[in-house]
C-alpha cells in the first residue's frame, strides 16, 4: 500500500478545520492532495521507508492524532494507487482501515459495481448495466472494441484499464482552495426531490448574497450530497463565466443536482460550494438583454441594500417571487 484516502468525519460547522487535518497529513508526507469539503489524498512511499511502517499502519497512528489534537475521526482507504485507494474508502469505517490487496487487485474489484470506480457517473452506469456489464469483473473482460462503442473510445479504454486494477493516477499536492460554502441538513432523510430543490435554491441564495458582501465572484460551483449511509456524492462544475449572481448559481446547482439522477435516495444533507474565488471588478458580465435577467439582477441589489441595513435574515416584499 502506498496511498491512502481519508475521509474526516467533520461536523457541518467544522469544515474550516480541514486545513489543520491536512497539516496533520503533512508531518507524514508533502503529497497530500485536499479533496474539499472533507477528504485528502496522501502518497506514503516515502513515509512507509522513513518511519518503517506499512501505510496501513501509518493510517492507525494518523487515526489516533486526528482524535487527539482534534476531535475528529476519520474512515481511511488504502491502495497501490489513488483510484483503488478511494475506492477501498467504500468499505472502510471507523477504526477500521480497508486497504486492497497488493497481489489480488483483479479480484479485489471484480464483484464491485461499475459505479464503485470514481469518475463513473449515473449515465455511464446506466449505459454499461443496460448491456450487463454492471460489474468490475464483467467489464475488465468484456473486449475492449464493445466498451468503445458503448461508452467511446478514449472513456472505454480508461475504463477498462481501471477495471482491470490498472491505476496510472497520481497524487497531486495542492491546498485547499479559498472558497465559500453552506449546507443545508434536512431533519430527516429525505426523499423529495421538491425539497432538495428547495434546499439548493436556499443555499444558491445565500452563497450569491454572501459573496456579492464580498465583493467576489466565483468560477467554479461543488455539490456534494450526503446520503443516509454516510456516503457522499461530489459533483464539479466551472461556470460558463465567473459570478455572484444567485440565480446562475441557482441554474447550475440544479443542473448538477439533475445528473446525478438520484431515484428515492435517502438525502441527509446538501453542501453547496463556491470555489475560485476572484475580485468581483476583475469579472466580466456577458449583456443578455433579457428583460427578466435585469430584473432580477435589480432585484437581488436592492435586496443587498436591505441586509446590509437590517441584518441577513432581512428580506423585502415580493424578492422570494422575483
Amino acid at each position: 500500500m502506498t496511498v491512502l484516502c481519508v475521509r474526516f468525519q467533520l461536523p457541518p460547522e467544522s469544515e474550516a478545520a480541514l486545513p489543520g487535518l491536512l497539516g496533520l497529513l503533512e508531518e507524514f508526507t508533502p503529497v497530500v492532495e485536499a479533496l474539499p469539503p472533507d477528504g485528502a489524498l496522501a502518497d506514503l512511499r516515502g513515509a512507509e521507508r522513513y518511519f518503517g511502517r506499512s501505510a496501513v499502519e501509518l493510517a492507525s497512528v494518523i487515526r489516533v492524532r486526528a482524535l487527539a489534537l482534534h476531535g475528529v475521526d476519520c474512515v481511511i482507504g488504502a491502495g497501490p494507487g489513488p483510484m483503488l485507494a478511494r475506492v477501498a474508502l467504500r468499505d472502510a469505517r471507523p477504526g477500521v482501515t480497508c486497504a486492497v490487496p497488493e497481489d489480488a487487485v483483479p479480484e479485489f474489484l471484480a464483484d464491485r459495481p461499475v459505479a464503485a470506480l470514481p469518475g463513473v457517473g449515473t449515465a455511464t452506469s446506466r449505459t454499461l448495466c443496460e448491456y450487463g456489464l454492471d460489474t468490475l469483473g464483467r467489464v475488465a473482460a468484456a473486449p475492449l472494441s464493445t466498451l468503445q462503442r458503448l461508452i467511446g473510445a478514449r472513456a472505454g479504454r480508461e475504463l477498462h484499464e481501471k477495471a482491470a486494477g490498472v491505476d496510472r493516477g497520481r497524487v497531486v499536492p495542492n491546498g485547499v482552495s479559498r472558497s465559500l460554502a453552506t449546507e443545508r441538513p434536512f431533519p430527516l432523510d429525505e426523499l423529495d426531490p421538491d425539497r432538495h430543490r428547495r434546499a439548493l435554491l436556499s443555499a444558491a441564495g445565500e452563497l450569491g448574497a454572501r459573496l456579492r458582501a464580498l465583493d467576489k465572484v466565483c468560477g467554479t460551483l461543488t455539490l456534494t450530497v450526503r446520503y443516509a449511509d454516510r456516503t457522499a456524492t461530489t459533483r464539479t462544475r466551472t461556470l460558463r463565466e465567473p459570478t455572484a449572481h444567485s440565480a446562475a448559481l441557482t441554474r447550475t446547482a440544479y443542473g448538477m443536482y439533475e445528473a446525478l439522477g438520484l431515484q428515492r435516495a435517502r438525502v441527509r444533507a446538501l453542501v453547496l460550494r463556491a470555489e475560485s474565488l476572484a475580485p468581483a471588478e476583475q469579472a466580466s458580465h456577458q449583456l443578455t438583454f433579457d428583460p427578466v435577467d435585469e430584473k432580477v439582477r435589480r432585484v437581488e441589489e436592492a435586496a443587498d441594500r436591505v441586509r446590509a441595513k437590517f441584518g441577513p435574515g432581512a428580506v423585502i416584499p415580493g424578492a422570494l417571487a422575483a
